[in-house]
């Protein structure tokens, strides 16, 4: 009688962990969904954690300590071309990656830029729902440097929009 009593209970255990298990993902899905919900929802009242070059000159001209900028341009020789004084080279691929996410302090603004603009939006969200006051610089380098390639692409790109004239739906 004891037996079938342990049998049942094993039985009744492993498949109650079984359970737990397969039902772990998508617990840790929908958790993790409404984390970044919850910080996309404030984005609007700091236009989405945008911040000019200007803004960033002028920490930079105050000798402020309260942030870090984080050049996030995905090619490996691009920061040694140039880039904004005082920054650090993170290269988006690798922002999460635990050697990476302890450079990053969790006291200061984490200010992202890359070339254009668009590739340091990638990681904000996660980095805010991971406790980071992360920012975005708008425009990112082109909007530092003056001639910087990137520039060049984005004119490119207006120009093709303008060229095609491509469809509009209202």
């Amino acid at each position: 009688m004891r037996t079938i009593k342990h049998l049942v209970l094993l039985v009744v255990t492993v498949s109650l962990m079984s359970w737990c298990c397969a039902m772990a993902p998508a617990y840790a899905a929908d958790d993790l969904a409404a984390r970044l919900q919850a910080v996309l929802e404030k984005g609007p009242e700091t236009a989405f954690w945008q911040v000019s070059a200007d803004e960033v000159y002028e920490m930079i001209k105050a000798k402020k300590t309260d942030y870090v900028v984080v050049d996030a341009r995905p090619s490996a020789t691009e920061f040694s071309e140039g880039h904004i004084p005082g920054a650090i080279k993170i290269q988006v691929q690798d922002m999460f990656k635990p050697e990476s996410l302890k450079k990053l302090p969790k006291d200061k603004k984490v200010i992202l830029m890359c070339g254009t603009g668009q590739v340091q939006n990638l990681p904000v969200l996660g980095l805010r729902a991971l406790g980071y006051d992360a920012h975005l610089m708008a425009f990112g380098y082109t909007a530092w440097a003056k001639g910087y390639r990137g520039g060049q692409r984005m004119q490119d790109t207006i120009q093709n929009a303008a060229d095609m004239i491509f469809p509009i739906e209202k």
